[in-house]
């Protein structure tokens, strides 16, 4: 089956040169099928895969002939296997993503399911928080439901580098920059950040454009508005983000440092660095790595604080939603009806809960007040669940919000302001062209 010149163009925005042979191909089981009526699964490695593990060997001990077969891949290499898989027509039958801009392109290259009936089965339909399954829906249709924790960024510091210094959290970016030489003269770095991956330095301007301009921004720019990326608000952004780095806000080689082994936040909780604007996984991380320094109370954490005389909301947060899981439109029925009794009746459910809860991580479950209250650090796991819910506006990372085509250039683009390589300026040109990538 051919896939429509929509769909060819969507699949060539993904960069995937096996694309033409149609997202809408049929008869195909992706590479890890598991036999006629099973179905498969990819997620990412890491703390939370744990809790990804239990729930499908919990459905696999309870479901024999509905198994699933389950293969697990680190953050970078999964996001370009799973492009040229749903471009190939060969993806697992359930498509770990993050919504967005991303999941537009599957859904234009007809490569995704609509799930808009699972959605509003009475099993399902009040089951998450509202602003995070909305995330899964492209034009009014559901095509992807929430399968993990919320993940907004916050700035988590090491309390005791605050006390060495004298120091309280920052409310606003002044406050903040006026810190940057009194960890310098105590031989502290003021923030840990991940250069080298790209993706970590996206939170920094993502809030500064947000703080600077408010939401309207970053809506426009995810919107293709032309010259949207010559906002005064993303000019501004990128100057105060060179100015952080050339103020020596930053560790010393940080365009080196990956994340996936967790490099980055061991800075903080070994003393090294007193900040890093992270997600939840930062949290995760630090009771893996060093449990104490958690069950300490060293660990503190504030959202990013206001830009005086910026038009944004302090309460605005960035950061993802939730992961989400689509169904690849390449499956079998068999394998489709699997993964559509596995979503309705396993995804999230009261284990699935506590299990994500154990490892750090905080469902987009509505009514769990009690599962928090009774975890093993409620503060924390409140103050997630809160910032979530009560947020005026969310906004998607950017590189999952934007076009594959766009969110690459961003990374690429980011990098080099972080670098000092480019001018805002020319940031802001390089990102005008690919207005409609």
């Amino acid at each position: 089956m051919k896939a429509s010149g929509r769909a060819r163009r969507a699949l060539a925005a993904l960069g995937l040169a096996a694309a033409l042979v149609g997202a809408a191909a049929c008869g195909t089981a992706g590479p890890q099928a598991g036999g006629e009526g099973s179905a498969s699964a990819w997620i990412i490695s890491g703390v939370t895969d744990k809790a990804f593990d239990d729930s499908f060997d919990s459905w696999n001990v309870d479901h024999p002939d509905q198994t699933f077969a389950i293969q697990s891949f680190a953050n970078d290499p999964y996001k370009q296997k799973i492009r040229t898989a749903v471009g190939a027509a060969d993806a697992p039958t359930l498509i770990y993503n993050w919504g967005g801009g991303v999941l537009r392109s599957y859904v234009e290259a007809r490569a995704v399911d609509d799930l808009s009936d699972l959605a509003a089965d009475p099993a399902m339909k009040d089951r998450f928080l509202p602003s995070v399954a909305a995330v899964g829906q492209i034009d009014g249709k559901t095509y992807a439901v929430p399968n993990n924790g919320v993940k907004p960024v916050m700035i988590y510091y090491n309390k005791d580098l605050f006390a060495k210094i004298g120091a309280q959290p920052p409310s606003t970016w002044g406050e903040l920059m006026a810190l940057v030489p009194r960890f310098q003269a105590a031989g502290i770095s003021p923030f840990a950040v991940a250069g080298q991956p790209k993706w970590p330095l996206l939170p920094w301007f993502a809030y500064l454009v947000d703080r600077l301009g408010g939401p309207g921004v970053l809506d426009g720019i995810v919107a293709n508005k032309h010259d949207g990326w010559s906002d005064h608000a993303v000019l501004e952004a990128n100057r105060m983000i060179q100015d952080l780095v050339n103020k020596g806000g930053f560790i010393k080689g940080f365009a080196s440092i990956s994340t996936d082994s967790g490099a980055d936040v061991a800075l903080l909780y070994t003393g090294k660095a007193a900040m890093t604007l992270g997600l939840p996984a930062t949290y995760q991380t630090i009771k893996t790595g060093d449990p104490t320094f958690v069950a300490d109370r060293k660990l503190g954490y504030f959202p990013f604080p206001a830009v005086e005389g910026g038009k944004g909301d302090p309460a605005d947060v960035v950061g993802n939603p939730s992961n989400y899981w689509s169904i690849s439109a390449a499956a079998t029925p068999q394998e489709k009806q699997v993964a559509r009794d596995y979503i309705k009746n396993n995804l999230l459910n009261d284990k699935y809960v506590r299990d994500l809860l154990t490892v750090g991580n905080v469902p987009p479950v509505a009514g769990i007040d009690d599962a928090i209250a009774t975890s093993s650090d409620p503060d924390y796991f409140r103050t997630v669940y809160d910032v979530t819910a009560k947020a005026p506006n969310f906004q998607l990372s950017l590189d999952q919000a934007l076009s594959p085509a766009q969110g690459d250039a961003l990374l690429t683009n980011l990098q080099q302001i972080f670098l000092g390589q480019i001018t805002p300026e020319q940031f802001s040109a390089a990102m005008n062209a690919t207005v409609g990538s």
